[in-house]
């Protein structure tokens, strides 16, 4: 990977993912890390980072990235491939048919999401395995665990965030999510600022979901107020960390 000078953005989208890892001890010497790369801003940055904090860690980890591709567009993760091969990271890229099978009569259950979702989930836990990985990281951030938590709170009676490292399986690896402290709108300036290939999301149901509505009401009683907004994530970036801290 070419070392050029950090922007101010990048800095602090390093600087956070890094406090989130070291609060929480998400990694060890030895760890061996699967990066679940959707080819979103999230994911996409989420390798970028990790594989600059690889550099920093003062012990060894392994990181290779994922890629479960849905199947609406079969060939749209070649420049992940590429940027994979240009930037020596290993990788597992393999295309399914979740993404069409959840839009078709197969699904009348659950909605399309919950389907597709679910079954990508179980492929990166059976891909977990079989790497023998200890970690899997995925790209939520704080907006996502705003989005999540009002989710609990309104449609499940919960308050529940969203834990920056969890456990599966009586130990057999761990679930980390070291972009928790970062906001979309910081993501979305440092992916630009780092040129990564990212691809727009090809599913149909993409702006239909309880998730997405949800994004839109934070937005609407903020008001445009940035502190709004701020204050929002911040606390919930704070509580969610004292949770962490405790489990």
């Amino acid at each position: 990977m070419r070392r050029k000078k950090l922007t101010y953005t990048q800095k602090a989208c390093l600087s956070k993912a890094g406090k989130m890892m070291y609060r929480t001890g998400m990694l060890w010497p030895g760890a061996r890390v699967g990066i679940a790369v959707s080819g979103g801003v999230d994911s996409f940055l989420l390798l970028q980072l990790m594989l600059l904090h690889r550099i920093r860690l003062p012990f060894r980890v392994e990181l290779m990235a994922i890629h479960v591709n849905p199947g609406f567009e079969p060939n749209n993760h070649l420049p992940l491939r590429h940027w994979l091969q240009q930037n020596g990271v290993a990788g597992h890229l393999e295309v399914c048919d979740m993404g069409p099978r959840a839009h078709s009569s197969e699904n009348r259950k659950n909605s399309p999401c919950f389907f597709c979702s679910w079954r990508r989930r179980k492929r990166l836990f059976q891909l977990v395995k079989h790497y023998r990985l200890s970690h899997i990281a995925l790209g939520h951030n704080a907006d996502d665990l705003a989005e999540n938590f009002f989710l609990n709170l309104a449609y499940a009676g919960r308050v529940e965030g969203m834990f920056g490292k969890e456990t599966f399986f009586g130990g057999e690896f761990q679930l980390i999510r070291p972009l928790l402290l970062l906001q979309k709108r910081e993501i979305r300036k440092a992916v630009r600022e780092w040129d990564l290939p990212v691809w727009s999301n090809p599913c149909p149901s993409k702006n239909a979901t309880k998730r997405e509505e949800i994004g839109r009401w934070v937005e609407e009683i903020s008001g445009g107020d940035k502190r709004i907004r701020k204050n929002i994530y911040s606390a919930l970036t704070r509580w969610q960390m004292e949770q962490d801290s405790q489990s």
